[in-house]
Order: structure tokens, then C-alpha cells, then sequence
């Protein structure tokens, strides 16, 4: 088969939210920092594997959609068009939509805003060889059937466990096998509709075989007013850092900022430290962007900030608005002076520390992570952040390979995610 068709990601985004309890679409409620749609939309733009988006919108709502696209620089998005009564509607619809060229087409659930770079890419692997592909993942719970009885059920079957998966998105397929069966399904009168494509496959084309891929327990739907919160601190969890080469940096030129020397091998880059031996006080604006413009551009900033040990109501005024100073304040005047320099990502370094003021300070450079990179995403500029407090060779090797990879608004501890 041939592995150079086009790749369509569909976002189907036709609900209106009365699980979520939400006034409006839950597709548009905002979770860390983005709405969902978003976070979906982000997913497929920096897929390297899909070449066009489609979205399926709740009707009454696609202009909206339409300003979020604009304002992310999703270039990738092709066409927003209303979505249908149904899941059934709106499939068909963005089968309409796509055209008649034959490609493979990714149908995803915009409220499964947790979709892994991974999933997509072996989606598409699969779609060189396979005509259908599901995302799933095993069942952790035992199912069984129910049986009604007098005054209420019964357990009928317990079933084998091992061979049950719940089923995710995307689901996967050609435009022509997705499309014949829908067309036969809408000839059918005793089509009722439904809310999963495979299953149309499945009835109407029972000869493809559909492929499984690999879900993630991190794909959730939003559905209910508790997926919300489990979305929000799933997002909070770090992605892995995965190792970067020995020459990964060559030629890329990284400037620290602060006090901390680099340890060990730098792959390849030209370090360059900004410290306050050479007057760059980061808590002074200025100082800091008089410095970076001397270096010129740079591929890589990194933030190292001091850390506070102590309780807060021991600590003097002076003590505070120095820890303040140069920590917070510090991190917001790196961003700001670095940003016009800045070609790749930055980094903020935290060490370790303990009390109230410590504790304040590192939440303020975590969270301030996270919206730059939503801020500076369309920009192509990472943003994240390392909790340091192991051993010094392991921090400055976990921070390259931070800066190698395509990483971007997390924050990583390196006591339990880096050891």
C-alpha cells in the first residue's frame, strides 16, 4: 500500500457539554491554561505525520473555533464546518468535508485533550499496512454482563478479561473504506446510528480487519464535571525526558544565567554564563538585557534561580523581597530580555529549598512555565522548568536533554523524574 498518502487529523467537536454541566460547548472550557479543543489541536499541529486538520464544530459555535485557530497559528487546519445532531452526522459530515482524494483519515474526540505524539505517529505507521486502526488499551477492571431480576439485576457472565480493551481515539481508516461504510450504513433503514466509527466498519464492512494500536491511560474523555480536574493534573504530570545525543547541540549556542556553573559534557554547545560577577543581577531588568544583547541570539536561555530555606515568619522584609526579587522577578526579567534573542526554548532551573517563601516562589516559576509555553508555542519557543536537588552532573544532563528535545510547559523534578 502506499505510505505517501495524506494524513487528515478530524477533530469532532460536536457536543454540547450537559454531561460536563457547562453553559457552553465543554470542548471550549479552559483546562491548564488552554481550552480543550486547543490542547487537541495542538496535538495534531506538531504531528509531523498529519498534513491537514479538519474540525467538526459544535453549530453556533464555529467562528469561535475559527479565532482560536487564527490566534494559535494552526496552520494546519484546512476547513471548520458545523458538525452534525450525532456522532453518526458529524463523521459523515467530515468525510464530506475532506474531499474525494484518497488519504488516511484520524478521527478523534477534540475532548480527549491528552492525545500522545506517540499514538498518532504509530496510528499512521499503521495506516501503511491496515485499512482500519482503533486506539485501545486493556481493561483494568473485571466486566461482566447484567441480567435484570425482581426488584432489580443479577451478575449474568463474568467475562474474560484478558481479551476485553476500551476503546480511544483516534480511530483510524482510508477515506474509501470509512466512506463505503457509511454509505452503506445511511442505506440501511434499520441503522439507528452510533457513536463509534469502527463499529460501522465492524457491521457494515465485516472482511477489513481492524488493527489495534496502543492507547494511553492519560487519553481520557471529558465527560463529566470530575474528568475536568483529572484532566487538569494529568496535564500537570511531567512527560518523560527522553536522552539526547553526545553532539545534539553542536552549534547551538546556550546561555546560563545565574550562578550555577555547568557540570560535565556540554553535547556539543557553546556555553555561554551570565553571572553576577559579571553585574548581570537578574533582578535587575536592565543588567539582564544589556547582557543577552551583548551575546546576541541565542538557541537556548537558562534561568538559574536561587533557592530560600527558612520559615516565612522568621524571615525579615529585606529577606523576602531579595528572595522574591530573585527568584519570581528574577524568572520574569530573564523571559522578557531573553525573548527577543531567543531561538529555541527556555529553561528555568529551581533548586532546592523549604518554607512557605521557598514553596511560593517555585509554584510562581511553575506556573509562569506553563503559560509561556502557550504564549510563545506559535512562535516555535519551548518553555520548561527543572526542580534541581540531585547531584550536579545529573541536573546539567537532564537540562540538555531537556533543551534537545521537543518538550515544552513542563515541569520537571529531578529527584523522582530525572533519577
Amino acid at each position: 500500500m502506499n505510505s505517501r498518502l495524506r494524513s487528515v487529523g478530524v477533530l469532532l467537536a460536536g457536543g454540547v457539554g450537559q454531561r460536563v454541566g457547562a453553559a457552553t460547548p465543554k470542548q471550549l472550557i479552559e483546562v491548564a491554561g488552554r481550552t480543550i479543543i486547543e490542547h487537541s489541536l495542538a496535538a495534531f499541529e506538531r504531528a509531523p505525520e498529519i498534513d491537514e486538520v479538519v474540525v467538526l464544530m459544535t453549530p453556533g459555535y464555529a467562528d469561535r473555533v475559527r479565532e482560536i485557530v487564527a490566534a494559535g497559528g494552526y496552520r494546519k487546519v484546512s476547513k471548520v464546518v458545523d458538525g452534525g445532531s450525532s456522532r453518526t452526522e458529524s463523521t459523515w459530515r467530515a468525510l464530506q468535508a475532506i474531499g474525494a482524494q484518497e488519504c488516511n483519515v484520524l478521527l478523534h474526540d477534540a475532548v480527549r485533550p491528552l492525545l500522545e505524539p506517540r499514538i498518532i505517529t504509530e496510528c499512521v505507521r499503521a495506516l501503511e499496512t491496515h485499512e482500519a486502526v482503533n486506539v485501545a488499551i486493556p481493561s483494568s477492571d473485571t466486566i461482566f454482563t447484567a441480567v435484570p431480576e425482581d426488584g432489580g439485576e443479577v451478575i449474568g457472565e463474568v467475562l474474560d478479561r484478558s481479551r476485553l480493551r476500551r476503546s480511544q481515539t483516534p480511530q483510524c481508516f482510508r477515506l474509501s473504506v470509512i466512506r463505503r461504510a457509511y454509505e452503506l450504513a445511511m442505506a440501511d433503514p434499520g441503522f439507528a446510528g452510533g457513536t463509534d466509527d469502527c463499529g460501522v466498519v465492524l457491521r457494515y464492512l465485516p472482511e477489513v480487519p481492524i488493527h489495534l494500536v496502543q492507547g494511553s491511560e492519560r487519553n481520557i474523555k471529558v465527560t463529566h464535571p470530575a474528568d475536568l480536574h483529572i484532566a487538569e493534573l494529568l496535564f500537570e504530570l511531567p512527560a518523560p525526558v527522553p536522552r539526547g545525543g553526545d553532539d545534539a547541540l553542536a552549534g547551538q549556542v546556550v546561555v546560563v544565567v545565574g550562578d550555577a556553573a555547568p557540570a560535565g559534557p556540554s553535547r556539543g554547545a557553546d556555553v555561554r554564563v551570565l553571572s553576577r560577577a559579571d553585574g548581570v543581577r537578574p533582578e535587575d531588568y536592565d543588567s539582564v538585557a544589556k547582557a543577552l544583547g551583548d551575546v546576541g541570539p541565542a538557541d537556548h536561555v537558562v534561568f538559574a534561580a536561587p533557592g530560600h530555606r527558612g520559615e516565612l515568619a522568621r524571615a525579615g522584609g529585606e529577606t523576602v523581597a531579595d528572595a522574591v526579587a530573585a527568584g519570581h522577578l528574577g524568572a520574569l526579567n530573564v523571559a522578557r530580555a531573553a525573548r527577543p534573542h531567543l531561538r529555541r526554548s527556555l529553561l528555568f532551573q529551581v533548586p532546592p529549598g523549604s518554607g512557605a517563601l521557598h514553596a511560593s516562589g517555585a509554584a510562581a516559576v511553575a506556573a509562569l512555565t506553563r503559560a509561556l509555553a502557550l504564549e510563545w508555542a506559535s512562535d516555535g519557543i519551548r518553555v520548561n522548568c527543572v526542580y534541581t536537588g540531585a547531584s550536579p552532573l545529573l541536573v546539567a544532563q537532564t537540562s540538555l536533554d531537556i533543551l534537545i528535545s521537543d518538550l515544552s510547559g513542563q515541569v520537571i523534578d529531578v529527584r523522582v523524574d530525572g533519577a
